[in-house]
């Protein structure tokens, strides 16, 4: 697969993320797709399958009112890819760590994507 189709499908993916477009979202996975974030070097959350990535997708969009995700970096070597990560959500519920409805929650990170026959097998979060 060549760089462009990959990076047309990651962005694809960051368009429908932003948009909370879950079933857009999920037409880009790979069955097996394994999602992890990461923060501070410790695995927060896993999903395997595309189900268990749906569910959480679900549940992730309900926290904000708004998100986006803007690549700020991009590097192709073989099917796997690096992106440079700006995020920035408007929160929908208090969270657990002080943040209120209605606060801005800005991230800097990167993603780590793996493509597999034409669809997008595993997705690394960093912050």
């Amino acid at each position: 697969m060549v760089s462009k189709e990959i990076r047309d499908i990651i962005e694809n993916y960051l368009e429908a993320y932003n948009s909370f477009e879950i079933e857009g979202m999920v037409n880009l996975l790979h069955k097996d797709i394994i999602f992890r974030n990461i923060s501070y070097g410790e695995t927060t959350t896993e999903t395997r399958g595309i189900q268990a990535f749906r569910e959480l997708a679900e549940q992730s969009s309900t926290m904000f009112s708004s998100r986006r995700q803007i690549i700020t970096e991009y590097s192709v070597i073989d099917d796997k890819v690096e992106v440079g990560i700006d995020y920035e959500g408007i929160l929908a519920v208090d969270l657990p760590n002080g943040l209120k409805i209605g606060e801005k929650l800005q991230l800097n990170g990167k993603s780590k994507f793996e493509i597999e026959e034409g669809k997008i097998s595993l997705i690394e979060d960093y912050s």
